[in-house]
């Protein structure tokens, strides 16, 4: 597949995604239109509830297509790059080189202030994208293997990978947001009410509650594919799959989390943060919730690539 083609798939994947989230919001606004407001019950003339969660979604998609980047990279508590560090300096040099490489313009750069090693990129496009490295990958990782990591995300970056993953990291955060916010207010309401009330307000409630379950097979929908397409295209740009092998290897072996990664932005770095058990597997229950592909099947086909 040609970058165009898998970039046209991801604007489509996008806009679907956008598109299921705005009717999962819409349906927990009408959910609490119904038990809280009493809209089509003898209550509320309007769905004031319902139109406020479009509204929600549809502001939240819009500031996140914009801000997304920025905010993603606040969340992780990441930081600009300091011209006193040599490995910033190494990075910077590094990310120029797979810049002139790609033929994209080189990302913004941070550091992640945490000793887990690992990498993500975001970012709508190759124009306003962002790639940032944790504390403990530039410690850990040497200059073949962090070209290798850096050329991966920029190839998320070329494939317009990073429109999908940030879009779903932003409004998988309002989703869950929305949810907690309508779980309380439906547990107090529902005990003001009884009888037919009592039971639709247990079906909303319901529904609240499994949003976040929703909204996470939403956000696991973007094919793991991804992740074996922009293996491949690392070593298009670097001729080292080596390089890229031992470093999943590194960051692979970390027995612990990176501390400020959450379920919302686990699927934007190269392996999952969050040490789950599905991501290990391609198969069954497993493939419906696991963000990367499992990483031993990474390994296997960069080593395969490499020469003897």
């Amino acid at each position: 597949m040609n970058f165009y083609e898998h970039q046209r798939r991801n604007r489509r994947s996008t806009a679907l995604l956008i598109g299921a989230f705005i009717l999962l919001f819409a349906a927990i606004g009408a959910a609490l239109d119904v038990t809280v407001t009493g809209f089509g019950v003898g209550g509320a003339t309007l769905p004031y509830l319902t139109i406020g969660a479009l509204l929600l979604s549809i502001g939240i998609t819009v500031l996140g297509h914009y801000r997304g980047a920025d905010w993603v990279m606040a969340s992780l508590l990441a930081e600009p790059l300091r011209a006193d560090q040599p490995e910033h300096r190494e990075l910077e040099n590094i990310a120029s080189e797979m810049a002139i490489a790609s033929g994209l313009p080189r990302p913004r750069l941070f550091v992640i202030p945490d000793p887990s090693p690992n990498a993500l990129a975001t970012g709508r496009d190759p124009a306003h994208a962002a790639i940032g490295v944790t504390a403990g990958a530039l410690a850990r990782l040497d200059r073949e293997e962090t070209q290798g990591v850096v050329a991966h995300e920029m190839a998320h970056i070329a494939n317009r990978d990073t429109l999908v993953m940030t879009t779903v990291a932003v409004l998988f955060g309002g989703i869950v947001m929305l949810a907690d916010w309508a779980r309380r207010s439906l547990a107090v309401t529902g005990r003001r009410r009884g009888g037919a009330q009592a039971l639709v307000a247990a079906g909303a409630l319901l529904l609240v509650l499994i949003s976040p379950v929703l909204s996470r097979l939403l956000a696991m929908a973007v094919s793991r594919r991804r992740e074996y397409q922009a293996d491949a295209t690392a070593v298009e740009l670097t001729r080292n799959p080596a390089g890229l092998a031992r470093a999943l290897e590194t960051i692979g072996a970390s027995t612990f989390p990176l501390r400020a990664a959450t379920r919302g932005t686990a699927h934007l770095f190269i392996v999952s943060p969050l040490r789950r058990r599905a991501n290990e597997r391609e198969d069954g229950w497993s493939a419906l919730f696991a963000t990367h592909p499992p990483l031993a099947q990474r390994i296997a086909l960069l080593r395969g690539m490499s020469p003897g």
